[in-house]
């Protein structure tokens, strides 16, 4: 049995676990993974990747960066998430402001001492993507358009350190970009959905709240059929292996998404589209193996 104290300290844990999202960065360093070994560096021995330092250092300061993105999120969101995340902003809570803010500071320290083993310019990337990642949650997460593109951007962002790191400049990996952005901007904007109470109350300027959620439906059904461009020329353009398999799946769950959104009249249905849609991104991470099967025994020598 755990003593009082222990129970304490592991409900403490189970809090700033919540707050950084690790489920999410562990998703992000697996993506940054297999996105160097399978697309961005397909052409170098697998050992090389893996077991890449620098590389390491990088995937390290993103994930340092992000959970440190995550805790000045939830101290800007408190209120916000008090209405649209009564649950969740509970265990927070557990985890003091002072606590948070110190464990930001540390991480944010930690992801530039990192990158600086790499190199100035990594530095300078770290330190302008915490920058941005605050000014994001500071004032444009309030505004509409820009907040939803600032936070697709910032989100692709450690795939973009990784991408300057191997300097590689295939049109493949351009199209890949495309459609990874696309999906989370549509993700982004049915959040601003699921969250327009929250986002009302506490004087949001969100897409929904200012166009309404008519406006907003349309937009996201525009944004799935703008998928359809790069997902069209990976499967016919591209050699993409066995992954033409989660592409064509993800059109058939697009399709899903539109039929429910058109559907939507409550905050449970906006959360199922945004599930839907989470899948879709999180299934495409896993599906990167299926480029090529074969590859990590070809290259494991």
């Amino acid at each position: 049995m755990l003593s009082r104290k222990q129970k304490h300290i592991l409900l403490k844990f189970f809090s700033m676990f919540s707050v950084i999202r690790g489920y999410n960065i562990l998703i992000i360093v697996i993506a940054q993974y297999l996105a160097s070994i399978y697309i961005l560096a397909h052409d170098k021995p697998l050992r090389k990747v893996v077991f890449d330092v620098n590389l390491f250092l990088l995937v390290l300061a993103s994930a340092a960066t992000i959970a440190g993105g995550y805790i000045i999120n939830n101290f800007y969101d408190s209120e916000k998430d008090l209405i649209n995340r009564p649950i969740k902003s509970k265990l927070d809570k557990l985890v003091s402001q002072n606590t948070k803010l110190s464990f930001y500071f540390v991480l944010n320290f930690i992801a530039v001492i990192m990158a600086s083993y790499v190199s100035f310019k990594a530095v300078i990337f770290f330190s302008i993507y915490i920058f941005g990642i605050w000014f994001y949650s500071h004032k444009l997460k309030k505004l509409p358009f820009i907040g939803n593109l600032t936070s697709a951007i910032l989100t692709i962002t450690p795939f973009f350190a990784i991408f300057m790191y191997y300097k590689n400049f295939e049109t493949v990996i351009f199209v890949h970009a495309i459609f990874l952005f696309l999906l989370i901007s549509m993700r982004e904007l049915t959040k601003d959905l699921e969250n327009i109470t929250g986002d009302l109350t506490l004087n949001y300027y969100t897409i929904p709240i200012v166009y309404g959620e008519s406006t907003s439906k349309k937009m996201l059904t525009a944004l799935a059929i703008l998928t359809l461009v790069p997902t069209y020329l990976l499967l016919f353009k591209f050699e993409i292996g066995y992954m033409y398999i989660y592409f064509y799946l993800s059109i058939v769950l697009l399709v899903v998404f539109i039929v429910v959104l058109w559907m939507s009249k409550t905050k449970l249905h906006y959360l199922i589209e945004h599930n839907i849609l989470k899948f879709i991104i999180v299934l495409g991470v896993f599906s990167i193996l299926l480029i090529d099967v074969n590859l990590l025994l070809n290259r494991i020598l």
